[in-house]
C-alpha cells in the first residue's frame, strides 16, 4: 500500500494527542501534543472553551507530521477521540454557547439527583437506560443549563459531545456513535437508541430531541475534511473522518481490547476498566457502566474519579516531585504499616459515593511517614480499581490478562501493585497513547469501508497493537495474600464511613 497514513486525535482533560499511524506497517511514525488548561472551582465545576481543544488540534497535528516527516496530504483519514460525557451545547450559527462541562464536573449533581428520581432511582434507570446515570453524564448538565442560564438554553441548536464537536469542526456535520452515545444518560445502550422521552421530560418542547446528532454504525464515516480546515492542518482536504469515540472506546481499539478476555486499565486522572463484550452486559451492581463500544459490539466499564489525581495531590502535600514520590513508595511495605487512605478527592464512582471525602485511617506516632502516606494514596486508587474488577468479573467477563495505558502505566512499582490486587498479569502496550493509537486504527477502518474494501478491525489491531514484554509483571502469591488481607480493611473502612456499597 503506497499511501497508507492516518491520523489519529486524542482530546483529553489534561491536553491533545496526536499520532501519524503507516497501517500497511503498524508502525506509529510521528506524535505531537498540546496541553488544555481547567476551569475549576470549589463548588464542582470543571469546563473547558472548545477553542482549546480546536486550537490544540491544530498545534498537535502540525507537530505530528514535522516528527514523522511525511507530507500531511498523504493523509488518507482522520479519527477522533474524546473524553467523555461533556456537553457542548451549539447555537444555530454552529457557536458553543458557553464552555464545555466535563466528565469530572459535579456541579449538576442535584440535577442528576432529580433525575435520577424521575427514573425510579437506581433501579429504574438499570432498567430503562442499561446504565444509572451519574453526576458526570451529559444529561444531568442540560438540566443544569436550563436551571442557571435559561436564555442560552433556549438558543441550544445541536448537543454534542466533545468528540462529536471535534468531528463537526472537521466536517461540518453533526453525527454520533453508539459508544460515546451510551455515556449521555439519554441513550438505550441495549437497544441502541436515544431515549427522547428523558429529553422531554427536561423540556417538554422537544427541541432537545431535534438539537440530538444523526446516529451511525462505528465503521461508518462522518464526513470529509472541510478545504478551511484542511489547510489550517496541513493535510489532504479528500481525507475520510472516522465516527470516532470516547477515549475508553478508542483505548479498548488502541490495546486490542476488541475481543472476550482481554481488559484494559487506565491509570489516568481518573481510573478505568473495561472488557469487551459481543453481547450487552446489564449488570445488577449500578456502578457497571454497560456502554456500548466503538468497535460493533459494548463495552461494559468502571470508572473511578480519583487516581493520578490524588497521587499528585499527596505529592503537592509532601513538596516533593515525582522521582522523590516513587522512592518513597518502595521505601514502604505493602499496607503502609496500617495506613489506609479513600482518596474521593472528587466524591467517588466505584464505590458509587458521588458526595464523598478523602480520609486517612489506621494513623499512628510510629506509622505516620511519608514513605507510608505515598504507599497508602496508591494503594488506596487501586483498591477501588480492585472494586470495579470485582464488579467485572461478577457480570460475567473474564480477565485473563489485564493491558494497561495512561500516566501510571510507565511506573513499573505501580504495574507489580496492580498485579498484586488484581492477581492478574499485567503488561504494557508498546504505544503509550492508545487512544489516539486507537482512532487512527478505526480512521483505516472505516476508510476501508468507505473505499468499499472491508478490512477486519481484529487484522488492523493485530498488525498496529504491539504489547511490550520488558513490561510484564506477574502477581506474586505472597503479595497476593497481604493485599487480599489489606484490601478487605479498605473496604471495612468504607463500609463504617459510606454503609455497604
Amino acid at each position: 500500500m503506497n499511501n497508507s497514513l492516518y491520523l489519529g486525535i486524542d482530546c483529553g482533560t489534561q491536553g491533545t494527542k496526536a499520532v501519524i499511524l503507516d497501517i500497511a506497517s503498524g508502525e506509529v511514525l510521528g506524535i505531537g501534543s498540546a496541553s488544555h488548561v481547567l476551569l475549576s472551582e470549589a463548588n464542582g465545576r470543571r469546563e473547558q472553551d472548545p477553542a482549546q481543544w480546536t486550537a490544540a488540534f491544530e498545534q498537535a497535528t502540525r507537530e505530528a507530521l514535522a516528527a514523522s516527516g511525511v507530507d500531511g496530504q498523504r493523509i488518507l483519514g482522520i479519527g477522533v477521540s474524546g473524553q467523555q460525557h461533556g456537553l457542548v451545547a451549539l447555537d444555530e450559527g454552529g457557536h458553543p454557547l458557553r464552555p464545555a462541562k466535563l466528565w469530572c464536573d459535579t456541579e449538576s449533581s442535584a440535577e442528576n439527583d432529580a433525575l435520577l428520581e424521575y427514573l425510579g432511582g437506581p433501579a429504574g434507570s438499570l432498567a430503562r437506560l442499561g446504565i444509572v446515570i451519574a453526576p458526570g453524564y451529559t444529561v444531568s448538565k442540560l438540566l443544569w443549563t436550563k436551571t442557571y442560564f435559561p436564555e442560552l438554553f433556549e438558543r441550544i441548536a445541536h448537543i454534542l459531545l466533545p468528540h462529536d464537536y471535534l468531528n463537526f469542526w472537521l466536517t461540518g456535520q453533526c453525527r454520533t456513535e453508539y459508544g460515546d452515545a451510551s455515556g449521555t444518560g439519554y441513550f438505550n445502550v441495549r437497544e441502541r437508541r436515544w431515549d427522547a422521552a428523558i429529553l422531554r421530560h427536561i423540556d417538554p418542547s422537544g427541541r432537545l430531541e431535534a438539537a440530538l446528532p444523526e446516529l451511525i454504525e462505528a465503521h461508518q464515516s462522518v464526513g470529509r475534511v472541510l478545504p478551511a480546515i484542511a489547510a489550517r492542518l496541513g493535510v489532504n482536504p479528500a481525507a475520510i473522518v472516522s465516527s470516532g469515540g470516547g477515549d475508553n472506546m478508542m483505548g479498548a481499539i488502541g490495546t486490542g481490547n476488541i475481543q472476550p478476555g482481554v481488559i484494559t486499565m487506565s491509570l489516568g486522572t481518573s481510573g478505568t476498566l473495561y472488557a469487551y463484550s459481543e453481547r450487552s452486559v446489564i449488570s445488577d451492581h449500578t456502578s457497571v457502566a454497560a456502554f456500548c463500544s466503538s468497535s460493533g459490539g459494548w463495552l461494559p466499564l468502571i470508572c473511578t474519579m480519583n487516581l493520578t489525581n490524588a497521587n499528585a495531590a499527596m505529592r503537592d502535600l509532601l513538596e516533593v516531585d515525582l522521582p522523590s514520590f516513587n522512592h518513597l513508595l518502595s521505601e514502604a511495605p505493602i499496607g503502609a504499616e496500617g495506613v489506609v487512605m479513600l482518596p474521593f478527592l472528587n466524591g467517588e464512582r466505584v464505590p458509587a459515593l458521588p458526595h464523598s471525602t478523602a480520609s486517612l485511617h489506621g494513623l499512628t506516632a510510629e506509622n505516620m511517614t511519608r514513605a507510608n502516606l505515598c504507599r497508602a494514596v496508591v494503594e488506596g486508587g487501586t483498591f477501588g480499581l480492585r472494586h470495579g474488577l470485582d464488579l467485572l468479573r461478577d457480570s460475567g467477563l473474564q480477565s485473563q490478562a489485564i493491558r494497561v495505558i495512561g500516566g501510571g502505566s510507565n511506573n513499573a512499582q505501580w504495574r507489580q501493585i496492580v498485579a498484586d490486587i488484581m492477581d492478574t498479569p499485567v503488561i504494557r502496550t508498546t504505544h503509550s497513547e492508545a487512544a489516539a493509537l486507537g482512532a487512527a486504527i478505526q480512521a483505516a477502518w472505516c476508510d476501508a469501508y468507505a473505499r468499499g474494501e472491508p478490512i477486519e478491525l481484529v487484522a488492523l489491531c493485530e498488525r498496529c497493537v504491539q504489547l511490550d514484554p520488558q513490561s510484564q509483571v506477574d502477581p506474586i502469591p505472597h503479595n497476593v495474600a497481604q493485599y487480599n488481607t489489606v484490601y478487605d480493611q479498605y473496604r471495612q473502612y468504607v463500609e463504617v464511613l459510606y454503609g455497604e456499597v
